[in-house]
């Protein structure tokens, strides 16, 4: 934690990591949404108003607001959704109302136990160092795994109910 915030309450503590994190947030999509707009005006532009840019954005602003809101649990990935977001010009209003809760549960985790682990972690020496990555890999080869799993699960059946649907006894005859 900031040696100035040491000793300070939680609420005054939240408090100012919640005003800098909801800055830092609101300045890479508007920064995301400024690199976007000059691009426009490049040969670029063509193709961001195109139909696939077009399907892109609508999906980010149907599906995106919850990854939005999960980004802040995350170190690193956050930044990208944020500026994601101002690249593909999510609409400001529902943007920040997804972002603000996100806010508010990184704060009340650096307020209290955030900067705690991350202090134990960078003091870990040798082998435990090495443990402690290792697993932190062996959760993400496992969520990755997961969701590769998951996804060619729903493509597999899609697949099946297409076939199925192609050689259906119910379909209208085809004419000669």
């Amino acid at each position: 934690m900031p040696s100035w915030l040491e000793g300070r309450g939680f609420a005054i503590t939240f408090g100012v990591l919640f005003g800098i994190v909801l800055l830092r947030a609101q300045a890479t999509y508007w920064a995301g949404r400024g690199a976007m707009t000059g691009a426009r005006h490049t040969r670029l532009g063509r193709r961001l108003d195109g139909p696939r840019m077009t399907r892109a954005v609508a999906a980010l602003n149907r599906w995106g607001l919850p990854v939005v809101t999960v980004s802040f649990l995350t170190v690193g990935f956050q930044t990208m959704v944020n500026a994601a977001a101002g690249l593909t010009r999510m609409r400001w209003g529902r943007y920040t109302a997804a972002m603000l809760p996100g806010c508010a549960a990184w704060s009340a985790i650096y307020a209290t136990a955030g900067f705690a682990a991350l202090t134990a972690w960078m003091r870990l020496h040798g082998a435990w160092k090495w443990a402690a990555f290792g697993a932190v890999l062996l959760v993400v080869a496992g969520g990755v795994a997961i969701a590769w799993h998951v996804r060619y699960v729903r493509r597999k059946r899609l697949i099946q109910g297409d076939a199925i649907g192609a050689i259906s006894p119910d379909a209208p005859a085809v004419p000669d």
